[in-house]
């Protein structure tokens, strides 16, 4: 009869050991003062939500992602968060509803039925800031800084950017006057770069020669900031929204390299991370090692219109333990651990109250445990000196 393994994880969960956790703790916490110190506050979302808040505007496409159960209360169906940006729109839109820009952050746990572009982990630790109530390139710019920001007081080395539009797809689309079936058949191609199948598929719709060649030429416009001109050329007959949301792309290209002179941006014109929820600016930041982003984020206006307030937003999320693992923080101060008697005299609790509110580490020896006070990590203990407790550096044997 065979053991059951009782201590396996489902694939895709994981867990942090304490010195894992207390560097993640660490990170967090520096990451909250530092969206702080830029005017983002800190919202805490529920982790389980009705299943039809979770999914409405900008959450609509994260249906398969979601675990489902029912309300024994209510009847309902719950879903549990899969993507936090849902949430704090909500918030934004019915909780909070101010005019001026609001910017919050956040911070939490996911759960996913599978992984995503982030990493293999079902169950990532959510980070992000969102600003709403600001439709123009600077509050994009301002998200992107704060990103790239956040990589780098991570320790996060050697990170390039991928920049985009959806814009420029989806005003080809219009322009073309395609459906959603022939829409998603495109979408799906040219994010593999797959030309002979976009060759195939604008052939298949019967596309004009015009319109047929801009499709293909899509996949191919990506590259330094001079691609824009290219693009310019090869995309001269579209409308006038994909010439706008070319220019947009260029501004804020412009407007990043004057913040961030050293960061190296590449250009990808068919970059559609998030096409179904996202309205203007996408990108991501990639490592040398990961063939995934470890951060993404972009535009998605509107989203509040489902809660009854339609506000113009931007923003970026990123998975904690992934960008911590790519990351070079400083390694934690490790700590005196102090061995004190399990039990004595009033004076002894005292002392060990007075060294902890210090911030000290103070850990009992307990009545016939195993192991001695270096086996627990300690290398110092309280003893009496002349009816006094001091803390004594421990000798070795």
């Amino acid at each position: 009869m065979s053991s059951h393994k009782h201590w396996l994880l489902p694939e895709g969960i994981d867990e942090l050991l304490p010195e894992q956790a207390a560097r993640l703790e660490a990170l967090r916490r520096r990451l909250l003062d530092q969206f702080g110190s830029w005017g983002y506050e800190l919202v805490i979302t529920p982790f389980v939500e009705y299943l039809n808040s979770l999914l409405t505007g900008a959450g609509k496409d994260l249906e398969h992602q979601t675990f489902k159960m029912t309300d024994p209360i209510s009847g309902r169906l719950l879903g549990i968060r899969a993507d936090i940006t849902p949430q704090a729109a909500r918030i934004d839109a019915h909780q909070l509803c101010c005019e001026e820009p609001n910017r919050l952050c956040y911070i939490g746990s996911v759960f996913r039925t599978r992984g995503d572009g982030f990493s293999a982990s079902r169950s990532p630790l959510q980070i992000g800031a969102e600003l709403y109530g600001h439709s123009g390139v600077e509050s994009d710019v301002e998200i992107l800084c704060l990103m790239m920001a956040t990589l780098e007081m991570a320790g996060v080395e050697q990170v390039f950017l991928d920049l985009g539009h959806v814009g420029i797809f989806q005003g080809l689309a219009r322009q073309a006057d395609l459906d959603s079936e022939q829409e998603n058949a495109l979408f799906a191609a040219l994010q593999r770069k797959a030309v002979p199948e976009i060759h195939g598929l604008v052939e298949g719709f019967g596309l004009d020669a015009g319109l047929a060649d801009m499709f293909i030429d899509l996949a191919a416009l990506n590259g330094k900031a001079q691609v824009l001109t290219l693009a310019r050329e090869k995309l001269a007959g579209a409308d006038a929204s994909v010439h706008a949301a070319i220019d947009y792309l260029e501004q804020a290209g412009q407007r990043l390299q004057a913040c961030l002179p050293e960061l190296p941006v590449h250009y990808d014109l068919a970059e559609l991370r998030g096409y179904q929820y996202q309205t203007g600016l996408v990108f991501a930041a990639f490592v040398p090692g990961s063939g995934k982003e470890i951060a993404r984020g972009g535009r998605y206006d509107d989203v509040g219109e489902k809660f009854g307030r339609s506000r113009p937003a931007t923003g970026f999320s990123a998975d904690l333990k992934t960008i911590m693992r790519f990351g070079k923080a400083a390694a934690l101060e490790r700590k005196q651990r102090i061995v004190a008697p399990a039990d004595g005299d009033a004076d002894l609790e005292q002392k060990i109250a007075e060294l902890r509110s210090q911030g000290r580490v103070v850990i009992r020896h307990l009545p016939g445990q195993q192991g001695d006070a270096a086996a627990m990590g300690c290398d110092a203990e309280l003893v009496c000196k002349d009816g006094e407790w001091q803390v004594q550096a421990m000798t070795g044997d």
